[in-house]
């Protein structure tokens, strides 16, 4: 949401210093002049990127307008529910698990907890590491590896739509001036009709280059930037509930175990020690 605020600030500042400069607004509204440089973006798009990564894309974008990354209450509710997985595990055994983790929509456990549930990455990964555990398939290395191999699956794939849009914004500018030139040529051609006619052809192909930098600088590439940041964020996630398991695994109380993923936590969102504690066995303050 405040990916929109930022755009409204960047729009009535760029529209608002051309006004009070005199500037009129409706020159700068030149439909065939944004046909020209986002026809030509969205074609060079399709030639290069595959659908699949497109339709990533498009989901990463929205993903960072929308939100904001994780906050201390998303963190909260992921240690509550490990703290209450591991204390299962350690009081019924680890086989007491099997039904929740076989149908987590219907889990009494994880019901309780629909943020993560909503997370499908980190969903994945836990339920699937929990199935290797149950069944005995994997031990605590083997199941590191596995884990940060999917971390690592899980980076590469977001970063191909980071990518992508990078390149396009990267090209905007130059396609601004692809616009510009057949503007300027088009005002050559009308050099016999007065210069009046002339400097508003020009005014109009100059209007090219001005969207291109605009839409480079000041929308797509803030935009990629936030991409990348929303992206360390769910890798730090993950990596969290890989510290818990991984520390469950190793004989650690199940307190212990959720103490060693918030140790991973960053600053500005990681709970308090006792605040931890107090949440995971149900105090109040």
């Amino acid at each position: 949401m405040f990916a929109i605020i930022g755009y409204a600030i960047v729009f009535g500042s760029v529209l608002g210093g051309f006004v009070i400069e005199g500037g009129a607004v409706g020159i700068l509204v030149q439909p065939v002049e944004f046909l020209i440089i986002c026809g030509a973006a969205l074609g060079a798009l399709i030639i290069g990127t595959p659908i699949k990564t497109i339709k990533a894309m498009i989901a990463s974008i929205m993903n960072a307008i929308m939100k904001n990354g994780y906050s201390k209450a998303d963190y909260m509710e992921l240690f509550a529910m490990m703290f209450e997985m591991f204390s299962v595990m350690r009081k019924s055994g680890e086989m007491a698990m099997e039904k929740d983790v076989d149908d987590p929509a219907n889990s009494e456990i994880f019901k309780k907890y629909p943020k993560f549930m909503a997370n499908h990455a980190a969903k994945g990964m836990l339920l699937d590491s929990l199935r290797l555990v149950i069944s005995g398939s994997a031990n605590a290395e083997e199941l590191d590896n596995l884990m940060d191999e999917e971390i690592a699956t899980h980076e590469e794939e977001g970063k191909r739509p980071i990518e992508v849009l990078t390149k396009t914004a990267d090209a905007m500018p130059g396609l601004g001036i692809v616009a510009a030139v057949l503007g300027v040529v088009i005002a050559m051609g009308v050099m016999d009709q007065g210069p009046e006619v002339l400097g508003h052809k020009i005014a109009v192909a100059l209007v090219g280059t001005f969207i291109g930098i605009l839409v480079s600088y000041a929308m797509l590439q803030p935009l990629c930037q936030k991409m990348e940041l929303l992206l360390v964020e769910e890798e730090k996630y993950l990596q969290c509930i890989k510290s818990g398991v991984l520390a469950y695994l190793h004989g650690a109380a199940p307190i212990i175990a959720v103490e060693h993923a918030r140790r991973g936590v960053f600053s500005t969102e990681r709970p308090g020690a006792q605040e931890l504690e107090d949440a995971c066995r149900g105090k109040k303050e």
